[in-house]
């Protein structure tokens, strides 16, 4: 007897196996039949382009994982091009399932992440120039700013399908419904109309 997603599977051969996998989300797509696979499913064009940075941040993230490419599912890779305005930033995120490896393709970026609390918080950064690689371990809380006066572009590879992101202040001060203002006010240290005004920006 084998439980597979809720599909409970009884003294079944191996082609029936098959056919209920067939029917199995992998990270929340569907697997798809090999035999049905085309080129289109391992194609995406577009990473040329440069994204919109006319937001808040300067910044934009154009995204190359399962969502845009079906055949990178269950792959465990995907990919994103980052454009950044002159001082604009990715500012603190973490990718909850995936390292990120960052190649810096023009301009000049500072970037770094900062290790676990048993690791006393340590921030790891460095400024990066055109060809400079960075790594970024999974789950780690990390950045890019681009500290030149001229736009920047770089290109990360992720090792996963999905990564996920979870960015810091969006989610900690943009949460629906919101958390309780009181409580966010001790957690970092702040006047609880601080945080109040920081929950109205997101």
């Amino acid at each position: 007897m084998i439980i597979i997603d809720d599909i409970l599977l009884k003294d079944t051969t191996l082609r029936q196996l098959n056919k209920k996998i067939a029917q199995i989300f992998v990270n929340g797509k569907f697997c798809k039949d090999p035999k049905l696979a085309k080129a289109q499913d391992f194609f995406l064009s577009g990473l040329d382009k440069p994204g919109n940075t006319a937001n808040r941040l300067g910044f934009s993230v154009t995204n190359a994982n399962v969502e845009q490419i079906p055949g990178l599912n269950t792959l465990g890779i995907s990919a994103v091009r980052i454009d950044y305005a002159p001082y604009g930033q990715n500012p603190p995120h973490t990718h909850p399932r995936a390292t990120e490896i960052l190649v810096v393709l023009e301009g000049t970026l500072y970037v770094g992440f900062v290790t676990s609390n048993q690791l006393n918080n340590t921030l790891i950064a460095k400024v990066l120039n055109k060809g400079d690689v960075f790594v970024f371990p999974i789950g780690m809380i990390h950045f890019q700013f681009n500290i030149g006066k001229t736009n920047a572009v770089a290109i990360a590879a992720l090792s996963s399908q999905f990564p996920g992101v979870i960015t810091i202040a969006n989610t900690v001060f943009g949460a629906n419904p919101p958390i309780n203002p009181d409580f966010l006010a001790k957690a970092f240290q702040l006047d609880v109309n601080v945080v109040k005004e920081l929950e109205a920006k997101f």
